[in-house]
């Protein structure tokens, strides 16, 4: 029997429009499905303080910390047992690892695994853990606009993002020059007050004392010393995704070149004062050392275990005729807190505690506390426990001179110097002949992030 083409038409036409149906229920219930596994699979988030919570439940506080800091978050675990602790130790993204921001990668794909609270050594988490959705606003009701109000000014402007406060300052690491008053005093010496008199004495001490030291370039962090404090407009960020780019401004040249004399001297070590052979061959010859507020207790009392009484902070020299005194910074680190928390409460305390309380930041932080309370119980400390020879308000005054055209980018300075500049310093290159390939790297390293380089 044939059918005519008329009836084969309807024929298939039915057929497809049965098939169709189908499919579309079958897409239904496949849709149906999928939210109901999502709806079951993953609570409601409640919008609040600036950002959509997680639902809240009991359980333990994960906080990550560096080996620094894990004495903090002990402590806070000591004065507050009824609180569940998970400490976790990592690197603190020391040195720019970009550990924490792989990591928070990760858990944004698999939906779990963040920390509610956690320490960056770095200052610049903002410049990423802010549009990854992982750091959560703290102006908006987590933390009282009083307790902001009390940290010191600046303090949280690398924390800030369109004019919220997504992290918290640990604390500041402004640059003073540190001494060694015994052996001043004996080779008859007068701490420098200009970087000219500083350059004269190196010179001094490689003709007369020639092994001791005015200072050290080999560490990683080495131009957030010099190279900042001089003003050097190398990192100065311009917007969010905007930065300026000269290392051959006079600013960075004349540090450049004072540096390269002293390396050759002699009086300035090109080894960094955490290397082993530093401190088992160097420890005693430092007779200034130009270097951040932590020195004091993480370099000179723990790791080159320099005597009590020994060494006393002056402010760092300034070129002669600046009248607008500058210095570096180095460090200093952030706690940030998780929009993923499910214990924000608990969150939000050991926040404030390890930022502001004096149990910790007044009294056992190892570098000058960003909350200026705690910072002059820090000080009154550290006069009192007697291991400091003379006065320390050098720190408290270079604690507002700090340049501010260094910025915080999401590139990190001390991955770059530590990759360009460090392997030709060890190879006899000089500082100033590596400047062209600093800033090479820079730029290259800026437009990789996503950065506009104007130079």
């Amino acid at each position: 029997m044939t059918v005519n083409q008329p009836q084969a038409g309807k024929a298939k036409a039915a057929l497809s429009s049965r098939r169709r149906a189908v499919a579309v229920a079958a897409c239904s219930a496949a849709l149906a499905m999928t939210v109901a596994a999502c709806s079951s699979g993953t609570p409601a988030r409640t919008t609040k303080d600036g950002f959509a919570q997680a639902a809240q439940t009991d359980g333990a506080l994960t906080v990550w910390v560096d080996a620094t800091r894990m004495a903090a978050a002990k402590q806070y675990q000591a004065l507050h047992p009824e609180v569940k602790l998970d400490i976790v130790s990592y690197d603190g993204d020391a040195n720019g690892s970009n550990y924490l921001q792989t990591k928070v990668q990760l858990f944004n794909r698999t939906g779990k695994g963040w920390p509610d609270v956690v320490f960056s050594s770095q200052n610049n988490e903002a410049t990423w853990a802010v549009d990854a959705g992982f750091a959560a606003p703290l102006d908006k009701g987590l933390v009282p606009a009083e307790t902001l109000a009390g940290f010191a000014k600046g303090a949280n402007d690398v924390c800030t993002v369109n004019g919220s406060v997504y992290c918290l300052r640990n604390d500041l690491s402004q640059a003073v020059l540190w001494y060694n008053a015994p052996l001043m005093r004996q080779f008859g010496y007068t701490v420098p007050k200009t970087w000219e008199e500083y350059q004269q004495l190196g010179e001094k001490v490689a003709a007369e004392h020639p092994g001791y030291l005015v200072g050290d370039a080999g560490d990683s962090y080495t131009p957030e010393i010099y190279l900042w404090a001089s003003k050097c407009g190398a990192n100065h960020i311009t917007g969010p995704k905007a930065v300026s780019v000269n290392t051959g401004g006079e600013n960075c040249t004349r540090m450049a070149k004072l540096m390269d004399g002293l390396i050759k001297n002699g009086s300035m070590s090109a080894g960094g004062v955490f290397s082993t052979d530093f401190g088992k061959n160097r420890a005693d010859k430092v007779l200034l050392m130009p270097g951040p507020a932590w020195y004091g207790g993480a370099v000179f009392r723990d790791t080159l275990k320099t005597p009590d009484r020994t060494i006393g902070v002056a402010p760092l020299p300034q070129w002669q005729g600046d009248t607008s005194p500058s210095t570096g910074n180095v460090g200093g680190g952030t706690w940030v807190l998780s929009q993923h928390s499910t214990h924000l409460r608990a969150a939000t305390d050991f926040l404030r505690w390890v930022t502001t309380d004096n149990a910790y930041q007044g009294e056992k932080a190892p570098g000058f506390p960003a909350y200026a309370p705690a910072a002059e119980n820090w000080l009154k400390a550290q006069a009192a426990s007697g291991y400091f020879a003379g006065d320390l308000g050098a720190l408290k005054d270079a604690s507002s001179q700090v340049w501010p055209d260094w910025g915080s980018g999401q590139f990190s300075q001390e991955a770059i110097w530590a990759a360009t500049v460090k392997p030709g310093l060890t190879q006899g290159r000089t500082i100033t002949s590596l400047l062209p390939a600093w800033q090479d790297s820079i730029v290259k390293h800026a437009e990789s992030f996503g950065y506009k380089v104007s130079q």
